[in-house]
């Protein structure tokens, strides 16, 4: 039963991203960023119980990446898919609105393609290399369950929701270091980056909300991009163990 484990817990990760996604297109990104939060408890325990459980295999990695686009990749362009239908457009876009929702799913597709990339990438053991999908998928759920009054009553915000979905797509599959949380020791010194992101995280949340959940992606981003040449440089691994794609656990 044991080797069953692992890949039932990956299942539930995909099926919290098909949820996710029904209450996407319904316009209850709230719901939506909920589910994405479920299927990312799901995905961050999979990695952990084939590890110890030794029972990983290639099928499980398989399915991993597809749940994780489904949930990371296609729940959140769902959502930018939604709102871009029933926002305010400027007057040169406003003939093209029927069709340019459909460029939210951009972003799903460059989120497989950094799934696929991961798997076969021997490099990211103690930092990323591009902006990992959950993180990418957070991000954008949160930015319109928590800012959808702004963004709907503000005309250009279409247009910034465009060219975040092409720096968001362009950001998954950049060769940029990004910091991992994960710990060798727990002193300040080679940390430093990593605790000066955690204290920040609280105050954010607390002053915006939901909305700071985006805003914590988003320092999490220009973090990294200030602080690259400071980030551990990836090395290669030999671990046979499943990989997951998660921010405090990249192996």
């Amino acid at each position: 039963m044991k080797k069953h484990i692992p890949n039932t817990i990956t299942c539930c990760n995909l099926i919290s991203g098909c949820i996710a996604t029904v209450f996407a297109v319904s316009g209850k990104a709230d719901m939506a960023l909920l589910w994405i939060i479920i299927g990312a408890v799901f995905d961050f325990f999979d990695g952990m119980s084939a590890r110890l459980l030794h029972v990983s295999s290639p099928i499980g990695k398989e399915l991993d990446s597809l749940a994780d686009d489904v949930t990371f990749g296609v729940a959140p362009s769902t959502i930018l898919f939604a709102e871009l239908g029933i926002m305010e457009y400027p007057h040169f876009l406003e003939s093209f609105r029927t069709y340019i929702p459909f460029l939210a799913y951009i972003m799903a597709a460059f989120s497989a393609l950094r799934l696929a990339k991961f798997n076969l990438d021997e490099r990211q053991t103690t930092s990323f290399i591009g902006l990992p999908t959950p993180a990418n998928a957070l991000f954008w759920a949160s930015l319109v369950a928590g800012g959808s009054q702004w963004i709907e009553n503000w005309p250009w915000a279409s247009v910034l929701l465009l060219a975040g979905i092409c720096i968001s797509s362009w950001l998954l599959v950049s060769e940029v270091p990004m910091f991992a949380l994960k710990f060798k020791q727990w002193g300040w010194k080679g940390n430093e980056v990593k605790y000066i992101f955690l204290a920040t995280c609280i105050p954010l949340l607390i002053l915006f909300g939901i909305l700071g959940i985006a805003l914590i992606i988003a320092w999490y981003v220009i973090l990294s991009l200030l602080t690259k040449n400071k980030t551990d440089r990836p090395a290669p691994s030999n671990e046979s163990g499943k990989q997951t794609e998660q921010i405090a656990n990249p192996s």
